[in-house]
């Protein structure tokens, strides 16, 4: 959704800016209005600056946070505390400064009148979009309480899904940062010592080692552009990933990547039956869910797929027959959705699914450094024989003219 900057006043005559996520002005309006401002002026905002500040919002208050907020507000509402008392309660006892000042927001723009879900909907650069649904959902069922501790209970499995690729991401990243700077190592300090004597005793060179003596020479001449072109790349995909083409391209390539894939694959269905799971028991629509997973699900491959898949849901198809027309799905999905929407319980099998892909993946992060290790190993041998060889060569020959002698 696209960010707009607004000027309003409050209900107590003070003026205020901001910044909000809203799917048009109109919403704005609808948002600002429901929590007692009035709109003096909106404007929509540049859109690369608005996602640096939202990103900027997003790291100050930590996923933790909100689930230990989504708990604490469920279980005092269930013991039938009113939700202003409530909301007090956590902010006397959040220790999180800018997190404490959105709550302080929150609990100001509800005593004045606004829903729940409209003040949380204002802070949607900290809320992600499926809270706020269930918040949403909650108010108007009855059950707020009931569906705080859903977010709570997702949003936990999110960050248990976020720190399971983090371990399986840290062994290989820590294993090929070792070696490469083993590698630079020899090539920038060892190297140069050794060559210095053989060109001091003028011994003939084999083309291995005048190759090692050439690579030395560059890495020591253009070491500042060999560490400034990985960050610069990373720039450039962060750059080319703006517009669609090459994002589909790069997470196409991505999922080209054999031991990548797997470790892509279960992250993503994992995600995708999380969220199916939590937006059906909230009681929303197959085709809206498909919608709202789609913008979340992190890789344009798949949301492609599940786009077109809300398509055919639409125009008549079985769930199951629309996800299998894609032909991305793995066939277990395939086939237990096609069970629990034959069987009345889909809801039940998108979270057997979903504890299945996070248990695989947790299972894999522990897997995968010892699939990594030989690689390294054999990487690093590769790379240290090349090395050895080509020190004595020149050390061989140089013995063999001193014994002629």
């Amino acid at each position: 959704m696209p960010y707009f900057h607004y000027k309003a006043v409050n209900i107590d005559g003070s003026t205020v800016n901001g910044l909000i996520n809203a799917l048009d002005m109109d919403s704005v309006y609808t948002l600002a209005e429901t929590s007692g401002r009035h709109i003096i002026s909106v404007k929509p905002a540049n859109a690369y600056l608005a996602s640096l500040l939202s990103k900027y919002r997003s790291t100050q208050v930590k996923r933790r946070d909100i689930i230990e907020f989504s708990n604490n507000l469920s279980v005092m509402i269930r013991a039938g505390i009113p939700i202003l008392s409530a909301l007090m309660d956590i902010i006397d006892t959040t220790e999180n400064r800018y997190f404490r000042e959105n709550i302080e927001s929150i609990r100001n723009n509800v005593s004045m009148g606004a829903s729940f879900s409209d003040a949380c909907g204002l802070h949607g650069d900290i809320f992600p979009d499926i809270f706020i649904r269930l918040v949403t959902v909650g108010e108007e069922t009855g059950n707020l309480d009931g569906n705080l501790s859903d977010a709570a209970d997702h949003l936990q499995r999110m960050e248990d899904l976020s720190s399971t690729i983090k371990r399986a991401m840290v062994y290989p990243v820590f294993a090929f940062v070792t070696a490469l700077g083993a590698l630079i190592f020899w090539l920038v300090y060892v190297l140069p010592k050794i060559m210095k004597i053989f060109e001091d005793m003028k011994v003939q060179l084999p083309l291995i080692t005048k190759g090692l003596i050439l690579t030395s020479n560059l890495t020591q001449r253009y070491w500042p552009f060999i560490l400034i072109t990985p960050l610069f790349l990373f720039i450039l995909i962060k750059f080319l990933k703006r517009y669609k083409k090459p994002e589909f391209f790069f997470d196409k390539i991505k999922l080209g990547f054999p031991i990548l894939k797997l470790i892509l694959v279960n992250r993503i269905l994992g995600l995708f039956t999380e969220q199916m799971r939590i937006l059906l028991k909230a009681g929303l629509t197959i085709d809206r869910s498909f919608e709202l997973v789609s913008e979340v699900i992190g890789n344009v491959v798949y949301k492609e797929a599940i786009i077109k898949a809300k398509d055919e849901v639409i125009a008549g198809a079985s769930i199951s027959a629309a996800l299998r027309n894609q032909n991305i799905f793995t066939a277990m999905l395939l086939r237990m959705v096609h069970i629990g929407e034959a069987s009345g319980t889909l809801e039940g099998q998108f979270s057997f699914l979903s504890e299945f892909y996070l248990k695989k993946l947790d299972d894999m992060s522990q897997r995968l450094g010892r699939m990594i290790e030989p690689v390294i190993i054999i990487f690093l041998g590769l790379m240290f024989a090349i090395m050895i060889i080509g020190l004595l060569l020149p050390i061989y020959d140089l013995v063999s003219k001193m014994g002629a002698m």
